[in-house]
């Protein structure tokens, strides 16, 4: 694959961890987290050169969930698809090598977790320490081939406030 944008999405406001979740895999989206992220989506979608030819989410509900609200921001909703390596605890080499064993795309959304997501932009972009996502975050990284052969280019980075901001 040859020249790609990488938007990497971290899910949403979800459910307290606790008692009325003991599956952490099915914790979903708040009310407001799902009100949150539909403006942030939106706002993504206003900057006006987005568009995404799939959306690969990590098989979590929330994550689920999240991917599914960005695919319904634009006129032509992208495919959304599970991809198993953006499951929490899964390292940059597995989301990437999993990537290349899909059809090609040029444009792709990933929809994950922290701690993980912070750590795949550390690694596209060379940097030596991961990167720290809010909630419903969003950012571009341009990669010229994946896997990737040298660092990729950070174009934005945008936290849910700004992208709400868009929404306008």
């Amino acid at each position: 694959m040859t020249g790609c944008e990488l938007y990497l999405v971290r899910h949403a406001i979800a459910a307290d961890r606790g008692p009325d979740w003991p599956n952490d895999a099915r914790r979903p989206l708040t009310a407001h987290g799902i009100t949150r992220f539909q403006r942030a989506a939106d706002g993504l979608v206003a900057i006006g050169d987005v568009s995404l030819d799939a959306i690969f989410t990590s098989p979590l509900v929330r994550a689920v969930q999240t991917a599914d609200l960005l695919a319904a921001a634009f006129e032509a909703p992208p495919p959304v698809s599970v991809l198993q390596a953006l499951e929490p605890g899964h390292g940059p080499a597995a989301v990437l090598d999993a990537l290349t064993r899909e059809p090609r795309r040029r444009r792709l959304a990933l929809v994950g977790h922290e701690p993980d997501l912070g750590e795949l932009v550390s690694h596209l972009l060379g940097a030596r320490s991961p990167v720290p996502f809010k909630k419903g975050g969003i950012c571009r990284i341009d990669v010229h081939s994946l896997p990737p052969s040298r660092a990729g280019t950070l174009v934005w980075f945008l936290p849910p406030r700004v992208l709400r901001r868009l929404d306008r």
